[in-house]
């Protein structure tokens, strides 16, 4: 095959896939994108064989990602946002503290060294915002109080769990350097807090000026991408995801760009997130469980993670209401590619082994399959049906 016709082939086979089982999915009044993520392990190394994780497509995922949270950051107003901020770290603070001690107590009943079981409590810690968000905008939902918890949460547990894997490494390479990680924790943090304060006051201050010079014909979009990639680039240096980084972009134009950038927005994100779900589903290997003990193992650390996230999440926002509760308790579950990253970790510095990476992944994408369904159930009744226009479901 020519090499110039790899990249559009990687490209129609992961999209049309995608689409596809998003569409059988949706007709039989199921999340489109647990078709998505499917249509990945379908076609992925481990099935069909047609696709591997490639560096485009990694590529892809990632801006996928960031273009998923960009788009969510526009539709949320800063202000409501930052009203659940204390609601958002007691949330936060409580799924990673339970789900961390679930995690490694777990791997110690079934006679993990500590330190493997100390990666494996770390793996369990952070959400993955993406899966979440997905919904909640997918189904018009990104107005609700629950809603809101959910994304303000993600973005403190990104910070959280930034620090328990800064320490889990540190642990697990010699002696823990606790000043290098209080500094790493307190860049985080200032960068979040002021960028989420400032971010849309100083955009619309400065946004008309610049507006004003710019000929370009969709030159309010392209300088919405120049903040989108600046902040994404300065989170990394900050020591967070580059994902925040979009989602604060986001949430800084959302009350100052007009709804042109929007569409875009939207058409760019329908593009590029089904390789990002796609990307979850080829990672799904299945060949590590051998042995009944792995298996059982698989089935007890899946447990716990989804139950000590649910619990843990649920309790600390239990003020809300119990429906309310129930809802941020079932936002916080999805893991996704976070544990993954933990796992890797854990793997190339040679505390985890082969199986429980293995396992580690194999509940990330439990947890992420399972997210979408049961948020489509607690919030059953609530937002608007596919297809209504968008601007009556704008925050505020």
């Amino acid at each position: 095959m020519p090499v110039a016709a790899q990249i559009p082939l990687s490209m129609l086979v992961v999209f049309a896939s995608a689409k596809l089982l998003a569409e059988i999915f949706e007709r039989f009044g199921q999340p489109g994108i647990v078709g998505e993520i499917l249509a990945g392990i379908i076609i992925g190394p481990h099935v069909l064989g047609w696709m591997e994780l490639n560096d485009v497509l990694r590529i892809l995922s990632d801006l996928g990602v960031m273009f998923l949270l960009f788009h969510v950051g526009l539709e949320v107003r800063a202000s409501e946002l930052l009203k659940m901020g204390g609601t958002a770290v007691v949330v936060a603070g409580a799924g990673v503290a339970v789900s961390f001690f679930a995690g490694w107590g777990a791997s110690a009943l079934w006679g993990a060294p500590r330190i493997e079981g100390i990666f494996t409590g770390a793996a369990m810690v952070a959400t993955s915002v993406g899966i979440t968000a997905q919904v909640l905008s997918s189904r018009r939902l990104l107005h609700t109080r629950a809603a809101k918890v959910i994304l303000a949460a993600a973005v403190v547990d990104d910070i959280l769990g930034l620090l328990v894997l800064a320490l889990v490494s540190s642990m697990a390479r010699g002696p823990v350097r606790y000043l290098d990680i209080a500094l790493t924790a307190a860049i985080a943090i200032a960068f979040t807090w002021f960028v989420a304060t400032f971010g849309t006051r100083t955009v619309r201050k400065v946004m008309p000026h610049v507006q004003g010079r710019v000929s370009l014909a969709e030159g309010e979009f392209a300088l919405a991408m120049t903040l989108l990639f600046g902040l994404s680039l300065l989170a990394v240096y900050a020591g967070i995801a580059a994902i925040v980084g979009a989602f604060l972009a986001g949430m800084a134009l959302g009350e100052t760009v007009d709804r042109r950038v929007h569409e875009l927005t939207r058409g760019v994100t329908e593009l590029l997130v089904p390789f990002f779900l796609v990307g979850i589903g080829l990672r799904f290997d299945l060949s590590v469980f051998a042995t009944k003990t792995v298996l059982a193992l698989a089935g007890t650390i899946i447990l716990v993670a989804m139950a000590s996230k649910f619990a843990a999440c649920s309790l600390a926002s239990l003020k809300m209401g119990r429906p309310d509760a129930f809802r941020v308790g079932v936002g916080m579950i999805p893991h996704g590619e976070v544990g993954m990253v933990v796992a890797q970790l854990g793997l190339s510095l040679g505390v985890m082994p082969q199986s429980v990476y293995g396992i580690i992944v194999f509940m990330s994408m439990v947890t992420t399959l399972a997210a979408p369904p049961l948020l489509k159930l607690v919030f059953r009744g609530i937002g608007s049906p596919r297809g209504v226009d968008e601007e009556i479901v704008r925050v505020g």
